[in-house]
């Protein structure tokens, strides 16, 4: 079993190296003059769907290297997407309600919308770690459907719906145009 305290420090962890490397994704695109290659993983322009992207990839190779470690803990992959999961869905949430209430939110709040996205998904985690009563019947699926969404975040890069989450709100472009 994983101690509470281990556990914590590994979530503190993943916390600090989701937004540290979040944070260098946002710029990555443009400081390597953009680079194709840069682009599935980074953000491409300003919409909503690349900033959950700079969430989505480092919590997944966070969750990668961790899954070495916790081994023994049958839940894993379900208690991550769980909070994969929660931390992206509350990226819009907080942006567009934020935006329906005031109109436009201000770039140090876009940052701390981030970070708080950030620090829900891997508080959530480290609580159902501790628990230990996720009750995940199938994690093989709960790994597939992470993988899935890493698939969605590189396909849409290049293939964009023309919807909103997906809208640069700088020039009103979609995906790797913008």
């Amino acid at each position: 079993m994983i101690m509470r305290k281990g556990t914590a420090l590994w979530q503190f962890g993943g916390f600090s190296l989701t937004v540290l490397v979040g944070t260098l994704l946002h710029f990555l695109y443009d400081l390597t003059n953009k680079c194709i290659i840069a682009a599935p993983f980074s953000s491409v322009n300003e919409s909503t769907w690349e900033h959950m992207k700079l969430l989505f990839f480092p919590m997944f190779l966070f969750s990668l290297i961790q899954s070495r470690f916790f081994k023994e803990h049958r839940d894993f992959w379900c208690i991550k997407l769980i909070g994969i999961l929660t931390g992206l869905l509350s990226i819009p949430f907080l942006f567009y309600t934020y935006n329906g209430v005031f109109g436009e939110s201000p770039a140090w709040l876009n940052v701390a919308i981030f970070f708080f996205s950030s620090a829900a998904a891997f508080l959530l985690e480290a609580k159902l770690f501790t628990k230990n009563g996720t009750r995940c019947k199938k994690p093989w699926l709960a790994f597939a459907l992470i993988c899935l969404i890493g698939v969605l975040f590189i396909v849409f890069t290049f293939f964009t719906p023309r919807i909103p989450l997906f809208q640069n709100p700088l020039n009103g472009t979609y995906g790797i145009s913008g």
